[in-house]
């Protein structure tokens, strides 16, 4: 696919704009509002919150409206589940799915964005023993675009968004890179089902990030950030100001989530994103 913008086009970010998240299980405190405490004070905009299967995140209903009437920003929620819907047994698949669909009802509920999910996470990888999964490709990419269908009319009926995240070849075999995962999308013909991008997992799998980033342009509708190394922004070597600059070219202005390993001090640290972010896209 043709990039409508070239790298040599980018557009600087007014100092300022950038808006910051951070996922909730990287915050110190016992409770959502004291999270939220913390977050404010350290620059972030929003709380990504973390929704693990055995519907719990159904669960915490109850907690998730009272910190939303309390001032609580959470437009996004990740998913943090032992199996997804690309899984190789269809016991496993259905009951993704149906946690998907729960997660994507609450955070409707909760006047949320939508969820994040990568098609499955340390299922299999070519690049490891035995190297050759028990499905075809053909077979991946119909049980992928069955699921994703499924979930797609959920997320319509529900009015929220269903974000797509490749990952890393390491920790995924089917959808690694941004245009396998727009090559599902578009083959839905869902507009409720969006890309969502990861600088960590990107720098692994993208010749050129910023190319991809511009090529996707109408596809990309959520962002996690972490550096090369899977640590904090600015701990690693990722190329900041031409990721953040291409976000900013497209016209990107969702939240950029810390999803990361922290190194140092680990309050100091995750406060340290939103002005490294700031600093790096100006």
């Amino acid at each position: 696919m043709e990039c409508a913008v070239q790298p040599a086009d980018l557009r600087p970010i007014p100092r300022g704009t950038l808006r910051t998240a951070v996922q909730e299980q990287l915050l110190p405190g016992d409770t959502l509002q004291a999270k939220w405490d913390i977050a404010q004070e350290s620059g972030y905009d929003a709380i990504e919150l973390r929704a693990r299967g055995d519907f719990h995140f159904t669960a915490r209903l109850d907690e998730l409206r009272q910190a939303r009437k309390d001032g609580v920003v959470m437009p996004t929620v990740c998913v943090d589940m032992p199996h997804f819907f690309g899984a190789f047994d269809e016991d496993q698949r259905r009951d993704a799915i149906a946690q998907l669909k729960a997660q994507l009802t609450v955070i409707a509920e909760l006047g949320g964005l939508g969820v994040q999910t990568p098609a499955a996470y340390g299922m299999f990888s070519r690049r490891l023993p035995p190297f050759e999964p028990p499905r075809t490709e053909q077979e991946d990419r119909e049980i992928l675009l069955t699921g994703l269908t499924e979930l797609g009319e959920h997320a319509r009926a529900e009015g929220v968004t269903l974000f797509l995240e490749p990952l890393n070849r390491y920790e995924d075999h089917m959808v690694n890179r941004l245009d396998q995962a727009a090559d599902l999308i578009r083959a839905t013909g869902m507009d409720c089902i969006r890309i969502g991008i990861d600088s960590y997992h990107m720098n692994i799998e993208e010749s050129d990030p910023v190319a991809a980033i511009l090529a996707h342009a109408d596809l990309i509708g959520h962002a996690q950030v972490s550096d090369s190394n899977r640590l904090q922004p600015g701990a690693g070597h990722l190329d900041w100001p031409a990721w953040l600059s291409a976000l900013h070219t497209i016209g990107y202005d969702g939240h950029l989530v810390a999803e990361c390993r922290l190194t140092g001090d680990p309050v100091e640290a995750v406060r340290s994103i939103p002005a490294f972010l700031q600093r790096s896209g100006a």
